[in-house]
């Protein structure tokens, strides 16, 4: 896909076309009020994430490391099956299992670990071409987060969230191209993204 064809381009139609655009790669009409409101969507859930806590202390690393957790392990998953709606799916299946883990006291890292490993095996038998990027994202963006569990709380707590903060380049690439998952996770994961990996950075720095 060229530069070119993932740009979007406004749309002026006879009824005034306000707040419509059309993507030159589908030609499917685009509205912004839809875009901001699944990033809206996604900034809100990040927020009561992030007020949900439960922590006094305030965030901990684990929290932005459980939300990358959740998201490459969606991209993967969604890579593997083929259908970018089960991005959507996918994303449920994760949370989920993150419960379960807490009421079972396995630490979340396992369980991811067991998810990455089982995926990428199976996808890169089936759909090697689209795993690889995937894998080799999640391997990079969970790497960082989860390595930063070792560190001193309030640096790994930093390095947690600006990996959270970053994924969104990663959402952002993924919703230009209409890859891999649904234009609308990626939109809900950018805001998502950016409310908890930018809470976590500044209650980092803030001590």
């Amino acid at each position: 896909m060229t530069t070119a064809e993932s740009q979007v381009a406004e749309e002026r139609s006879t009824d005034g076309g306000a707040g419509r655009r059309t993507d030159l790669a589908t030609g499917r009409p685009v509205r912004t009020w839809a875009l901001v409101a699944w990033v809206a969507l996604g900034g809100a859930t990040g927020a009561l994430a992030v007020m949900s806590n439960g922590d006094d202390d305030g965030p901990s690393a684990t929290q932005p490391v459980t939300i990358i957790g959740i998201a490459v392990l969606s991209y993967l998953a969604a890579s593997v099956v083929g259908r970018r709606r089960f991005g959507w799916v996918a994303a449920g299946i994760f949370a989920v299992l993150v419960v379960l883990a807490d009421l079972a006291d396995i630490p979340k890292t396992v369980v991811f670990l067991v998810a990455a490993v089982l995926l990428t095996v199976v996808g890169l038998v089936v759909r090697p071409r689209a795993t690889v990027p995937q894998a080799l994202a999640l391997v990079g963006y969970l790497g960082a987060a989860a390595g930063a569990l070792l560190l001193a709380p309030r640096i790994g707590l930093a390095i947690a969230g600006m990996a959270l903060a970053v994924h969104v380049v990663w959402d952002v690439i993924h919703y230009r191209r209409e890859a891999v998952v649904d234009r609308s996770l990626a939109l809900w994961c950018i805001g998502l993204d950016l409310v908890v990996g930018g809470t976590c950075v500044i209650a980092a720095v803030a001590g």
